[in-house]
């Protein structure tokens, strides 16, 4: 089996760059359209979800970038681009530079909620949506972690408390604490693997405090952002795919799915908030056997 190509480059966004790779040949015609994939965060870069790079030896193309302020692409010191606009805006630079006129668009954690922005706004030639670990509502998302954080022994949060009190969320301690969290909720995997912790040791952390802050304390400027009354307007294919052990809980994404028209949800046993890392091999299958019946218009 021939080894996909791969190939970089920076998108012109605002004065800045926006840093993106390709795996495969995006202007070959093919029976597979590619997929274009949204990294969460707020300020994580993309490296997480490499593992779906591996879609490419079946020939779809896959698109991964980092957003502005994050990864690869530039780090503007300027805290007034830090909002919702700014992403939703780039993601269709993006896609209007790579001619990326047939698409499909997948998105995981911040970056379904950063797809569900741009997939509102009604834009032309998105072929389905993929929503990972994701919800609808912020208000209901930080209620949800919070509830998962008062699980946690009570010297652990007790440290948490303590130090977004203070102010000190950039101490040693503090981050040992929140790993008690996100190795329970975020990813199971012991060790993490590289990719993964890559992502964790080099998220942007000025984006994230800014636009969204701890897990189960949101104090940025998303902290309001609900959109579960418009989701019947979304007209498109729709996989919804969630863990077992997932920080996105039932709660959250049963209306997601819900609201949704016609939406399937596939939840990865194995899995917390990350399963295209923990199960890489069967969430590409089942990602795959989606985008594939999509195409085909074999979809229940």
């Amino acid at each position: 089996m021939p080894i996909p190509q791969v190939a970089d480059g920076y998108v012109p966004f605002r004065g800045y760059r926006t840093w993106y790779q390709v795996v495969g040949d995006i202007r070959a015609v093919g029976p597979r359209l590619p997929l274009l994939v949204v990294h969460g965060g707020p300020g994580f870069p993309h490296d997480y979800l490499t593992d779906l790079a591996r879609l490419g030896d079946a020939g779809r193309p896959v698109v991964f970038y980092d957003q502005l302020g994050c990864g690869r692409s530039d780090h503007p010191e300027d805290p007034a681009l830090w909002v919702m606009g700014t992403f939703v805006d780039e993601l269709a630079t993006v896609r209007a530079a790579l001619g990326l006129d047939r698409v499909h668009l997948l998105g995981h954690s911040w970056g379904g909620w950063l797809a569900l922005g741009y997939v509102l706004g009604k834009p032309a030639g998105l072929a389905s949506v993929v929503l990972a670990s994701t919800c609808a509502s912020i208000p209901a998302f930080a209620a949800e972690t919070r509830r998962l954080k008062q699980s946690l022994p009570r010297e652990t949060q007790e440290v948490l408390d303590r130090h977004e009190a203070d102010g000190t969320t950039g101490d040693p301690e503090y981050l040992g604490a929140a790993l008690a969290f996100y190795r329970q909720w975020g990813c199971r995997l012991d060790p993490f693997p590289a990719h993964v912790l890559h992502s964790f040791l080099n998220i942007s952390d000025d984006v994230y405090q800014i636009m969204q802050g701890p897990e189960w304390h949101v104090t940025g400027n998303l902290k309001d952002w609900e959109v579960t009354a418009r989701l019947g307007d979304i007209g498109l294919p729709v996989l919804v795919t969630s863990g077992r052990y997932d920080e996105m809980t039932p709660a959250l994404v049963e209306p997601l799915v819900a609201g949704i028209n016609g939406a399937e949800h596939v939840v990865f046993q194995e899995s917390s908030h990350l399963a295209m890392a923990e199960e890489p091999a069967r969430y590409r299958r089942v990602l795959g056997s989606f985008l594939d019946r999509v195409e085909a218009g074999k979809r229940p």
